[in-house]
C-alpha cells in the first residue's frame, strides 16, 4: 500500500460522531432508533428493578402481619381502605368476598369458596400483568435490534460501494469510511439488543417468581377459609 493511500486514510476521523455525521440519511435514522430503543431499554431495567425489589419488601412485610396472629377481620379493617401492596390488594379482594359471602342471618351463600379462590385469581392475574408491563418492549427490541442494525448495514455498504463506483477506485481512503459507518449500525443494533435479551430473560424469571408468591399465598388463605367453612 503507497504511502499516499496511508496518509489520506490516517486523516479520516473515525469517532463516533465523525461516522455517524457522514452516513447516508437513512442509516442515520437507523441509528437513533437503535440509540433510542437502547436508552428507553435500559430505563425499563432499572424501573422493573426498583418494582420486583419493592414488591418482594412489601410480600415480607405483608406476610409477617398476615402470620402474626392479628384476626384477619381486623387486619382487612386495617387496610381495605387503602392496600398499598399486591398481596393486599389480593388479601383484601379475598376477604371482601368472604364477606359478601354472608347472608344476614350469618349463614354462608353456597359456592363461596370458588368465588373467594375466582377473586383472588383475578386480583393476581391483575398484579401480573402489572409487573410483566414493559417486558414485551425488552423482548421486541432484544429480537429485532439485530435485524435494524443489519439494514443499516446492509444499506451503508450499497451507499460505500455507490461511492466507490463514482471514485473509480478501491484503495482505503475511499472504502474505509464507507464500511465503517456501515459496520456501527451493526454494533449498535448489538449494543441495543444484547442487553435487552439478558434483562428480559431475568425480569421474566423475577415477575414469575414474585407471582408465584402471590398464588401461594392465595392457596393458603384459601385453606383457611376453607377451614372456617367446614367448621
Amino acid at each position: 500500500m503507497d504511502t499516499t493511500t496511508l496518509a489520506a486514510a490516517s486523516d479520516i476521523d473515525f469517532s463516533l460522531l465523525a461516522l455517524f455525521a457522514r452516513a447516508t440519511p437513512t442509516v442515520k435514522v437507523v441509528m437513533i432508533i437503535l440509540i433510542l430503543a437502547s436508552f428507553w431499554s435500559w430505563a425499563i431495567i432499572i424501573q422493573k428493578h426498583l418494582v420486583f425489589r419493592r414488591a418482594r419488601t412489601h410480600a415480607t412485610a405483608f406476610d409477617a402481619a398476615f402470620w402474626s396472629g392479628e384476626p384477619l377481620d381486623e387486619l382487612y379493617s386495617r387496610i381495605a381502605p387503602t392496600p398499598t401492596s399486591a398481596p393486599e390488594r389480593v388479601f383484601v379482594a379475598g376477604m371482601a368476598e368472604w364477606q359478601r359471602s354472608h347472608r344476614q342471618d350469618g349463614a354462608l351463600i353456597p359456592g363461596a369458596a370458588q368465588r373467594i379462590d375466582r377473586s383472588m385469581d383475578v386480583a393476581i392475574g391483575r398484579e401480573a400483568r402489572e409487573l410483566n408491563t414493559g417486558l414485551t418492549f425488552l423482548a421486541s427490541v432484544g429480537s429485532a435490534s439485530p435485524f435494524i442494525g443489519l439494514f443499516g448495514t446492509v444499506w451503508g455498504i450499497k451507499h460505500a460501494f455507490e461511492e466507490i463506483a463514482l471514485a473509480q477506485s478501491t484503495n482505503l481512503a475511499v472504502v474505509a469510511p464507507g464500511i465503517a459507518e456501515a459496520l456501527l449500525a451493526t454494533g449498535l443494533g448489538l449494543l441495543a439488543a444484547i442487553p435487552a435479551t439478558i434483562f428480559y430473560n431475568k425480569l421474566s424469571d423475577d415477575s414469575d417468581e414474585i407471582a408465584s408468591g402471590f398464588e401461594q399465598f392465595a392457596d393458603e388463605f384459601g385453606t383457611l377459609l376453607s377451614r372456617n367453612l367446614d367448621s
